[in-house]
């Protein structure tokens, strides 16, 4: 059976038990969950054709040079870099990813972009900052970053 088949029907399941105990709360969550799917999927739209046009654009020989498995050093630099400074939801780099596979990207490379992505902020880190302190939210950064070209490594020897 198809995973997407199970996930909707345990979906429809659940929320029937939950509108047989609970209409409002029920209805009110509906609500709640529609608004935020509002909110979410322009965003994801705008990046996923942006992306799109991006990865039709830019030829594979590129992103197999800067991206692919000889790309070494520099290769984990450019992704590190960007994933950095890029502000994606976690959601949307996985098509990202997906796409920049295709293309001839490497598995450890695209690991350090997403896991970039996902632990460094650039873009919010003067948010960061005014809630946690210049040292706590340059030393978070610090380290995940450090993180991620571990996991890319690690990535890399495992595959």
């Amino acid at each position: 059976m198809n995973n997407a088949l199970i996930f909707i029907s345990f979906s429809i399941f659940t929320s029937l038990v939950s509108f047989l105990l609970d209409r409002q709360k029920t209805i009110l969550g509906f609500k709640k969950g529609f608004k935020m799917f509002k909110n979410i999927v322009i965003p994801f739209l705008n990046i996923l054709i942006l992306v799109s046009l991006l990865l039709f654009i830019v030829p594979p020989q590129m992103i197999v040079k800067y991206l692919g498995a000889g790309s070494g050093a520099i290769g984990f630099a450019i992704a590190a870099v960007v994933g950095s400074i890029t502000l994606i939801p976690g959601f949307i780099s996985y098509p990202i990813a997906s796409g920049l596979l295709k293309q001839g990207a490497s598995y450890s490379t695209v690991a350090v972009f997403m896991t970039t992505l996902m632990m460094v902020g650039v873009v919010t880190l003067p948010l960061e900052i005014k809630y946690f302190g210049k040292r706590v939210a340059i030393l978070r950064n610090l380290l995940n970053l450090i993180a991620a070209i571990i996991i890319g490594i690690l990535i890399g020897i495992i595959l």
